[in-house]
């Protein structure tokens, strides 16, 4: 009997341990894809991720909080940066948002609070004076607001994210492109099991560059 349990308790942990092993393999074409045109990245040695979202995306919103707490947690050759889709006018409106808040160093204080005022708040900000009041309630100077909405910078840099959003040939939000050629399924699961596979692919990504 005490063989038995023995044999049970080595079957059951073995069980376990092999876990991790078939997690840190994902497969192509279930777990994870590939563009289908690669896109370049930065050669400086780093592993690329590359979010893509839009303001107005409840399952954008939604993954945000684990987004950020992942990215606290990235290896330092592993380099991130946000990318608003830009698939409409309207998503270009949100992409415009970002970009503005992005110049005037104002993320960290209302990027959330955007999407919680666009998602749970049903606020059009998409409105250029509903988004304007909206700003002021925020203590931002709305003269500086749109100054920097309207300028050349802030334009060029949203038609870049719409070229970026073509280029790259995702089909919704929020996705993360590791080295300008993977990203999981869309069918991958929750949002846990997308960033294990993200992380994942930052391995075989790594693993590439030093080829």
């Amino acid at each position: 009997m005490k063989l038995l349990r023995t044999l049970l308790t080595m079957l059951v942990a073995g069980i376990f341990v092999a876990l991790p092993v078939f997690a840190a393999e994902p497969i192509e074409g279930k777990q994870y894809m590939r563009l289908q045109t690669p896109q370049p990245t930065e050669k400086n040695g780093k592993v690329e991720v590359v979010e893509f979202f839009w303001y107005g995306c409840p399952h954008c919103a939604d993954f945000e909080p684990a987004l950020q707490a992942w990215v606290k947690k990235l290896p330092a050759d592993v380099s991130f940066k946000k990318v608003p889709a830009v698939f409409n006018e309207k998503w270009a409106q949100g992409a415009r948002i970002y970009y503005t808040l992005e110049a005037m160093d104002l993320l960290g204080k209302l990027h959330v609070a955007v999407f919680d005022a666009m998602v749970k708040q049903r606020i059009n900000l998409g409105d250029e004076k509903i988004l304007l009041d909206w700003m002021a309630k925020q203590g931002v100077d709305t003269k500086k607001f749109t100054d920097m909405y309207k300028s050349f910078s802030v334009e060029g840099k949203v038609r870049q994210a719409t070229e970026m959003t073509q280029e790259y040939g995702f089909g919704g939000v929020p996705v993360l492109i590791v080295g300008g050629k993977y990203m999981p399924a869309p069918d991958v699961g929750s949002f846990p099991d997308m960033l294990r596979v993200v992380d994942n692919l930052i391995v075989k990504n790594r693993a590439e560059i030093k080829k």
